[in-house]
């Protein structure tokens, strides 16, 4: 494999949820069901799925270093989020140590890529500034987007040291 996605979810960003190139990783195996009549399903239920091949977390990758070409990091954005919610089904939510977890997040997401390899970066910023995040790494991003309804959602590439 020569692709990781550290905290994958339900694989919403994904075009091919089952790419053969990609070890999907997350620290919880779950499947959520709420009432929800929104959807328009029959029974009046929506479900997530989070479902990755390996169980991990993020601040602990059990990879060795410089494995991978390509590693996605999409981490939780959320602090002040409902426990039961389906934002905190669907996203996950931060601790309150979420300055230190991000920041060992970008160290082992580096640690874990190749020389030469991509980091690429998805933050919401609906609660904190994407300025604040990534000052919790030393690496400076190559380019980067924002997208979204009302544009929270940042997109940053990033690429390891030759």
């Amino acid at each position: 494999m020569e692709i990781l996605d550290v905290c994958c979810g339900s694989r919403m960003m994904w075009f091919d949820k089952q790419n053969p190139n990609v070890i999907f990783g997350d620290i919880r195996k779950e499947t959520i069901t709420v009432k929800d009549r929104s959807n328009g399903k029959e029974d009046g239920t929506r479900s997530i799925i989070i479902n990755p091949d390996i169980e991990m977390d993020f601040r602990n990758i059990p990879f060795e270093q410089n494995t991978f070409n390509l590693v996605v990091f999409d981490p939780p954005h959320l602090v002040r989020v409902g426990e039961k919610s389906w934002l905190a089904s669907k996203y996950g939510s931060l601790s309150n140590d979420w300055k230190d977890d991000i920041e060992k997040g970008f160290s082992e997401c580096f640690r874990v890529l190749r020389n030469g390899g991509t980091l690429i970066f998805k933050w919401n910023e609906t609660q904190i500034k994407t300025k604040e995040v990534l000052s919790l790494t030393n690496h400076k991003p190559l380019f980067g987007h924002t997208s979204g309804h009302k544009g929270f959602t940042h997109w940053y590439v990033f690429m390891k040291d030759v």
